[in-house]
C-alpha cells in the first residue's frame, strides 16, 4: 500500500478553482492533494524581440515557490534570478501550453503565465501546467469575447501528470513522500486526445524496461483523462 493509502491507480483529490484572481485576464487555483498552485495569466501588448515582425503571438511562463511552501524555508529568488530548477519548469510550461494554441491566430498578443506554489507536496511542475491551461483558456476566452481575437486560437487541451516506479510497482500521481525514495520518477504531459507533447524519465535507481514505462504511459493516460474533466468542470464545458 501506498503512504497515502492510495491505489496505484489513484490520482489525489483534485480541485481547480477558476477565476481566482480577480485582476487577471485568467486565473485559477489548483490543489492536487497538498500540492496548490496559484496560476494567472496576464495579457500584454509586447512580444519578445526575436517574434517582431512574424505575425504570431506568443506564451511564456514564470515559475516559482513561495518561501514555506516546503518543509523548509525556500529563499526568494528575486536577488539572485531564478534557479536552474525554476528556469527549466517555467520553460517546460510554456512549451506546453504552446504546444496546443495557434500562434498565429494571437498577432501582436503575449500572454504570461505565472505559476506560484503555495504548498508543496509533489508534481509541482505538473500541477502548474495543468492549471495554466485553465488560466490560459479563460483569458483567451475573454479575449475574443472582448473583439481581441477574431477566433480562439486553443487547438485543445493538454494535462500533466507524474508517475513513478516505487518499491518495485508503477503508480501515478507521486507526492513527496514517494518521490523521494522512487527508482523511477517520470514527468508526461498530454493533449486530451492522448498526443504526447512532453515525457521526462530518469530511472533513480535501477533502470527500468519497455513493459513498465508502458505501463506508466497507460497510468498517465488514465490519471490525465481525470484531470482533463476537472479542467473542462472549472471552463464551463
Amino acid at each position: 500500500m501506498r503512504p497515502s493509502n492510495r491505489q496505484n491507480n489513484e490520482i489525489r483529490s483534485i480541485e481547480i478553482i477558476p477565476h481566482f484572481n480577480p485582476y487577471a485576464e485568467g486565473s485559477c487555483l489548483i490543489k492536487c492533494g497538498n500540492t496548490h498552485v496559484v496560476c494567472t495569466a496576464s495579457v500584454e501588448d509586447k512580444l519578445p524581440a526575436w517574434l517582431k515582425g512574424q505575425n504570431k503571438g506568443w506564451i511564456t511562463a514564470e515559475y516559482g515557490m513561495l518561501p514555506r511552501s516546503a518543509q523548509t524555508r525556500i529563499p526568494r529568488e528575486i536577488k539572485k534570478g531564478p534557479s536552474g530548477r525554476s528556469q527549466e519548469i517555467q520553460r517546460l510550461i510554456g512549451r506546453a501550453l504552446r504546444a496546443v494554441v495557434d500562434l498565429e491566430a494571437m498577432k501582436d498578443i503575449s500572454v504570461c503565465i505565472d505559476c506560484d506554489v503555495i504548498q508543496a507536496d509533489g508534481g509541482t511542475r505538473t500541477a502548474s501546467i495543468t492549471g495554466g491551461y485553465v488560466a490560459l483558456a479563460l483569458a483567451l476566452e475573454k479575449l475574443q469575447k472582448e473583439g481581441k481575437l477574431p477566433v480562439n486560437p486553443l487547438k485543445g487541451m493538454v494535462a500533466a501528470i507524474s508517475c513513478g516506479i516505487c518499491n518495485g510497482e508503477c503508480v501515478v500521481d507521486v507526492d513527496y513522500e514517494e518521490d523521494s525514495h522512487a527508482e523511477v520518477d517520470m514527468n508526461f504531459v498530454l493533449t486530451n486526445d492522448n498526443k504526447i507533447i512532453e515525457i521526462q524519465g530518469t530511472a533513480e535507481g535501477a533502470p527500468f524496461d519497455e513493459a513498465q514505462f508502458n505501463q506508466l504511459l497507460s497510468l498517465a493516460k488514465a490519471g490525465i483523462a481525470q484531470l482533463i474533466n476537472k479542467q473542462k468542470e472549472a471552463l464551463g464545458r
